[in-house]
């Protein structure tokens, strides 16, 4: 009866921690909620952009690329040095104000996105590289399928 109760517990802490009300993408990495200020910076600091477009709490190929790649070491390093973050979030549960689901729904119109997760690289002129999205294969894997599109 204990072996249940301490499970039933730890599931319990796992469902609430990942269930937060917080985009799943999060980790330890500096996400920008807006593409042009996003332009700005990389352009300062010689990067390239990577623009998440995600459904943070139901999209389950959102959540499986936060978990393997977003949220690794190896995808942290990486963008640390040479990424601009910018999660462009589309829930069905999280709460965003009406300016938030405005920008977002002008900038998926702009950039034709049809489904998630739709991953962009920009460059720090603005100018559209690649479109991606979910890969299988871990962080390591992800951070070579973007570095052969810059």
């Amino acid at each position: 009866m204990k072996q249940i109760s301490a499970l039933l517990l730890l599931f319990i802490l796992l469902f609430t921690s990942c269930n937060n009300g917080q985009a799943s993408s999060s980790g330890n990495l500096d996400w920008n909620g807006n593409l042009e200020k996003a332009i700005e910076q990389a352009k300062k600091e010689n990067k390239a952009v990577l623009v998440n477009f995600t459904g943070s709490d139901w999209c389950i190929w959102c959540k499986r690329l936060s978990a393997e790649v977003f949220q690794q070491k190896e995808f942290e390093a990486y963008a640390k040095d040479n990424l601009v973050l910018v999660m462009l979030d589309f829930p069905k549960d999280i709460q965003q104000s009406q300016e938030i689901k405005a920008y977002n729904n002008m900038l998926a119109q702009k950039y034709g996105i049809q489904g998630f997760p739709t991953i962009l690289l920009i460059d720090g002129q603005g100018k559209l590289v690649a479109q991606t999205g979910y890969q299988p294969g871990g962080a390591a894997k992800y951070v070579e399928h973007l570095k052969a599109y810059l």
